[in-house]
């Protein structure tokens, strides 16, 4: 199984180009996407009503597997400073992939400490063929992790309407997101072609994909797009708001050795763990600074490592 695209792309300019992608042509333009919540839910079409079914077929092989896990990992799956040390430092100061020739390859380098320095309003907009029982159940899903990643950063963060937001959230389903085009630039003025084409032309292999910018040749992100396939199934989909949420404050990379984590490709976990929320808590801790690189920031991750985890080995 492919897993989810997890990776966050930081552009030079305020969501510039996503350099190194390979695009194909964006979609042809028709209506928007969203419609407001009280709107009549439109049928889905046929392509995402096959979709549907085959994103079944994936969660109950994973959850068949054991896989998608909901608890922690405590009871079988303990960690070590040292080990929490190390998975910050892939996680957050390393990526996966390298620009070659105008392409994204797969080759992970050392990168910097990014994330949000402002605080973090989220918009959530609904592709009109999410019914309203759906979308009452996202929202709640939603509403509530947000709150969790406002107490574990130390962020200000809320859902607010889509105009007033920063960080985007998409949940739409196969043609919505072939035609998002005209409502991500309304609600993210300046966002480039690009970045519109790699949300439209989403794989199926891909699940659900996040993309952060920030301005200029800043460490702090300054706006942030998540998309959600609408097509998923329950366990999928909290996978996906739990994990794009996540990465698009700042812990961007995967780690196979980062574990029990949602940072990890493997799909063993589906909701964010206590490890990663110590993630979390070391990426916004105020002795580190937006820009650090990975040898700078070590001592200080150990020293914060040694403060959250103190009794452990």
């Amino acid at each position: 199984m492919t897993p989810k695209l997890r990776r966050l792309f930081q552009s030079g300019v305020l969501l510039g180009v996503l350099a190194g992608c390979q695009l194909a042509p964006a979609p042809p333009e028709t209506r928007p996407v969203a419609r407001p919540d009280g709107a009549e839910t439109r049928p889905r079409s046929a392509d995402s009503e096959i979709i549907a079914r085959h994103y079944a077929r994936v969660q109950n092989d994973l959850l068949a597997r054991g896989l998608l896990r909901t608890d922690g990992g405590e009871a079988d799956v303990p960690f070590t400073r040292h080990a929490l040390v190390e998975d910050f430092i892939r996680v957050a100061l390393f990526d996966e992939y390298v620009t070659r020739d105008g392409h994204l390859v797969a080759r992970e380098t050392q990168s910097r400490l990014r994330r949000w320095e402002q605080p973090v309003r989220f918009g959530l907009v609904f592709g009109d063929t999410i019914p309203p029982g759906q979308r009452a159940v996202d929202r709640a899903e939603i509403a509530e992790y947000v709150g969790r990643l406002s107490r574990l950063t130390g962020l200000s963060m809320r859902i607010t309407a889509p105009e007033q937001a920063n960080f985007q959230i998409f949940v739409v389903n196969e043609d919505e997101r072939r035609r998002i085009g005209p409502e991500l630039r309304r609600l993210i003025p300046g966002i480039d072609i690009a970045a519109e084409s790699t949300i439209a032309v989403m794989p199926r292999s891909t699940f659900c994909l996040v993309l952060a910018f920030s301005e200029g040749d800043a460490s702090t992100y300054s706006s942030a797009v998540a998309v959600i396939r609408g097509e998923h199934p329950d366990r999928l989909r909290q996978s996906c708001i739990h994990e794009e949420l996540a990465q698009g404050l700042g812990l961007a990379n995967d780690s196979p050795a980062a574990r029990p984590s949602i940072f990890n490709d493997d799909e063993e976990f589906a909701l964010l763990t206590p490890h990663d929320e110590l993630l979390l808590k070391i990426l916004y801790d105020r002795r580190l600074r937006p820009g650090m690189r990975p040898a700078e920031a070590r001592p200080v991750v150990e020293d914060i490592v040694a403060e959250l985890m103190a009794g452990e080995s």
